[in-house]
Parts: structure tokens; C-alpha cells; sequence
């Protein structure tokens, strides 16, 4: 599945799938895991810059989610409450590592580097992971605001609306936080850019 792929399922599965984990049907949750745990995953990655941070905070995502399974109401999208879940997971996660800092950018994106190459040779598949890895680097160095909305709109494919209410602030913020994250993205990788 690529990155930017939806779950393959209609749209009110998981509403559905809160309503009967509300009710008591614990194993509602394998459904909505096993449609949103790469999303929630990937998605946590971009945010902390580790793979191993990432797995922790999607796992505790769920948990929140099935704590929260009797407060739930569908009055937005469901992929909008449960990236709100995994944001505040994510910032949290971010604050912690800020007073404890343990591991550098560099060790963090270690597992970029192990990216197969398509049918390229090893020359061009060595320039592509290392380009990858610059791109990568550059998202990991923006502000946590700012890489947050980029990767929901980018990668979730979410509206401005949607990541409005996932990240509790207005559309017209996104909108900025898109920008500036593009911004700072052009000027971070202008060399990259053919001339």
C-alpha cells in the first residue's frame, strides 16, 4: 500500500466499528487497527523521526482509542479524530525528547537508508536513498506544527478542514503551516532543485 492510499473500506466501517466497541465488542478494534496502523505509523515516523517511537506512540494511539470508545461521536471524519489522538501523542512524545534528548537526527533515519532501489543501478539507487534521505532530514528539521499539518495534507491526503479539527486550530493556520512548510522545504533543498 502506498503512502498516500486510503484504507480500503466505506467510509462509516470505522464509525461503525466505534459504535460496536462502545457496545462491548472489543474485537472492533482489530478492524480499525488493521485499516489505519500503517497510516498512524507512518505518520508518527514523520513526526519523531524514529521508527521504534513511532511503533510505541501508534500503539498508544489505539489504546487512547478504545479508551475513548464511549465518548466517541462521529461528528467529524473518523481519520480526523483519530490523527487528533496520534498529534497530541506525537507533540507530547516531541517535549519529552526536548527535556531528554538521547539520539541524533542522523541514528533516527538510519532505516531510509535500506530503501530499495526500482530497477535502477546501484549508482542511481545509492543517489536516490541519499537523496531521500536529505528530503526526509529537511522534513525532521521544520517545526513540529508545521511538519504535522504538512504530512496530514501530503501524505494522509486529508482536507484543511479535516486537519483543522485533527490539530485543533483553524483552516486559515493550516493553510499558513502548509505554505511555510513548503517554504522552508524550497530553500532547505534548493540544491537539489535542477538548474
Amino acid at each position: 500500500m502506498s503512502d498516500a492510499a486510503l484504507p480500503e473500506s466505506p467510509p462509516d466501517a470505522d464509525i461503525e466499528a466505534m459504535k460496536r466497541l462502545a457496545d462491548g465488542d472489543d474485537l472492533a478494534l482489530n478492524g480499525i487497527m488493521h485499516r489505519w496502523k500503517d497510516k498512524v505509523a507512518a505518520f508518527l515516523y514523520r513526526m519523531s523521526g524514529s521508527a521504534e517511537a513511532a511503533a510505541d506512540l501508534a500503539q498508544e494511539t489505539f489504546v487512547r482509542l478504545y479508551q475513548s470508545r464511549a465518548r466517541y461521536q462521529p461528528t467529524a471524519a473518523f481519520p480526523t479524530y483519530l490523527f487528533r489522538i496520534a498529534a497530541n501523542l506525537g507533540r507530547n512524545h516531541a517535549r519529552w525528547r526536548n527535556r531528554h534528548p538521547t539520539v541524533s537526527v542522523e541514528d533516527c533515519t538510519a532505516t531510509l537508508q535500506q530503501l530499495p532501489g526500482h530497477d535502477a543501478s546501484p549508482d542511481e539507487a545509492a543517489e536516490q536513498r541519499e537523496m531521500t534521505l536529505r528530503i526526509e532530514k529537511a522534513i525532521a528539521t521544520l517545526p513540529a506544527d508545521l511538519r504535522e499539518a504538512l504530512h496530514l495534507f501530503t501524505y494522509q491526503e486529508m482536507s484543511q478542514h479535516e486537519i483543522s479539527l485533527a490539530l485543533g486550530c483553524s483552516i486559515k493556520a493550516v493553510e499558513t503551516r502548509i505554505y511555510r512548510a513548503r517554504q522552508m522545504l524550497k530553500e532547505l533543498l534548493a540544491d537539489l532543485r535542477p538548474a
